[in-house]
């Protein structure tokens, strides 16, 4: 089962110690943004010079033992609508949508299901369901019975049916829902129904004619049939709004790399293979955003593009598959968290030859695991594309194959955003010992703050000590220097953003020069000279593996 309870105490200390904020809180929020607050965004700018300097700065050592090449990009959000029409995202950008009858709210259809597994009226008639008198076999939700006194009862109950799901058809209209499943049990006394197809048919109206129908997550309600909904923002450029000055906000970052590839190819020296690399915000109308900032309508991308020779693109496509998996590792995140989950045929795209996904385990998904990041094998669709529509050659001429042919496209790309979630949920750790009950274990070189600087109390000389090793330290770590309140409530409140080492001046340091220094992880306490500060954390953070 998902772990609410687990995620909702990390959304809690996320907006309590300035990680995560609603966007547009004092009005009431706007459901699928969110601010980034002082931690979130020293995290989320870690995680992105993580990956620039993996990428581009200091690309991995290829097959052949040398260094790769990859240059960065950072392209306009708006580009020319054409770039969407080739690109597909204009005609076939678009998800499958539902909306409830009842409450009008709409859904995505794909996300209906597992919407339903988290709705709180449907865990309940799950329970009513599976009563512990109908044994194991309903336990297994292989076969349940329609007690109708027990439902009529759930449907009447002011907390339960018609607070929780007042849309459903049982609810709206008890007795003649349930004496039309009845009629229908009577059929075929001896078939055995499922839970989810017994709340089919407790949201299903009396005289409906299409069968039982898959309810609302949020009310029970029924659900109209699926149609495409556009997932693009529009937007126009120009004093006049009309179908001329219309333009999209990008639904991914990728396509302003394809733009650029002959630009690159002209001014940068390089030739295939190599990479362009890009970090930048995305915008999706994501109509149901969900599980915090998983899923939201503005996130951020780190895309690079591996422009290959088709023959070598299938080796490449295995090395970066390897590379990602890798990267994710260095970052702390534990193993058993991440595995390679590789798209059925019905899931690639038209043109792609290949995908597999990088996936985490989250509270919300475990304990199955959900999309972190694709490396996929994009052929040569896009370039393909983008030189019909443009009218532009885009051919590379290979001096030493002596011909010409458009590269094809290894593309691993991850959320930034979403890498910020994992890495929140990787670091959420309950401690039962500490003050806080709670700290945050991120990698060393990834903590928002590398070191908390106290005194031990605000007099007696010991701030000026303290600040003056604070004013050494922050031209090289992001320190916090802090005089208030006791050293434990400084140390909790160190705990939860997720410090690895707290130093803290006290009378024994104006005798001796040592400090104390605090281990996040052990709360193990030792003394060291106050000049050998610097070589500390050098050693334990800028070595840490």
């Amino acid at each position: 089962m998902a772990d609410h309870a687990a995620m909702e105490q990390l959304v809690a200390l996320c907006k309590r110690r300035g990680f995560v904020f609603p966007a547009s809180e004092i009005y009431g929020g706007i459901n699928g943004f969110w601010d980034y607050g002082p931690l979130g965004t020293q995290l989320k700018n870690n995680i992105r010079d993580h990956w620039w300097r993996h990428m581009v700065e200091c690309p991995p050592i290829g097959p052949d033992g040398a260094p790769l090449q990859i240059v960065g990009l950072d392209s306009s959000i708006i580009q020319n609508p054409k770039t969407w029409v080739a690109s597909g995202h204009v005609g076939g950008f678009n998800d499958p949508m539902q909306t409830c009858r009842q409450c009008k709210k709409l859904f995505r259809s794909d996300h209906v299901q597992d919407m339903l597994s988290d709705s709180p009226w449907y865990q309940s008639l799950t329970e009513v369901f599976l009563q512990e008198s109908q044994g194991e076999q309903a336990a297994s939700h292989e076969s349940v019975e329609f007690d109708a006194e027990q439902l009529r009862r759930w449907a009447r109950d002011r907390k339960r049916g018609k607070k929780l799901a007042p849309g459903l058809a049982m609810v709206r209209d008890t007795d003649a829902t349930l004496a039309w499943i009845a009629e229908e049990v009577e059929k075929t006394p001896q078939r055995q129904y499922g839970v989810a197809e017994a709340i089919k048919y407790l949201a299903t109206e009396r005289l409906e004619d299409t069968g039982p129908v898959t309810p609302c997550p949020n009310c029970g309600g029924d659900l109209t049939e699926p149609r495409l909904f556009n997932l693009m923002f529009e937007s126009y450029a120009g004093a006049v709004q009309d179908e001329s000055s219309k333009v999209y906000l990008r639904p991914e970052t990728a396509q302003g790399i394809f733009l650029n590839y002959k630009n690159i190819l002209d001014t940068m020296r390089v030739k295939l293979p190599f990479g362009i690399a890009q970090i930048g915000k995305a915008f999706r109308n994501e109509v149901t955003p969900r599980n915090f900032i998983f899923r939201s309508r503005e996130f951020e991308q780190m895309e690079m593009e591996w422009f290959c020779p088709p023959d070598d693109a299938r080796q490449w496509y295995e090395f970066w598959k390897a590379q990602r998996m890798d990267w994710w590792l260095s970052m702390g995140v534990s193993k058993e968290n991440l595995i390679f989950r590789d798209h059925d045929a019905d899931e690639l795209a038209h043109y792609s030859q290949a995908c597999v996904d990088v996936e985490y385990k989250y509270p919300f998904t475990t304990p199955n695991f959900g999309e972190l990041e694709g490396i996929a094998h994009r052929g040569c669709f896009d370039l393909t594309q983008h030189q019909e529509h443009a009218k532009c050659k885009l051919e590379y001429f290979d001096q030493e194959r002596n011909e010409r042919y458009l590269p094809h496209v290894i593309e691993p790309a991850s959320g930034l955003t979403r890498g910020v979630l994992v890495l929140l949920c990787e670091a959420y750790t309950p401690d039962e010992t500490r003050p806080s009950k709670v700290f945050m274990k991120f990698h060393p070189r990834l903590a928002p703050i590398k070191a908390g600087i106290f005194p031990l109390v605000n007099k007696e000389g010991m701030p000026e000590v303290a600040q003056k090793l604070y004013l050494e330290l922050r031209p090289h770590y992001t320190c916090q220097f802090d005089v208030k309140q006791s050293i434990g409530k400084r140390y909790a409140r160190m705990d939860e953003a997720g410090t690895p080492y707290c130093f803290t001046v006290d009378g024994q340091t104006l005798e001796d020069d040592t400090v104390t220094v605090r281990h996040r992880d052990t709360q193990a306490q030792e003394r060291i000279n106050i000049t050998q500060v610097r070589k500390f954390l050098a050693e334990k953070i800028d070595q840490a593996e």
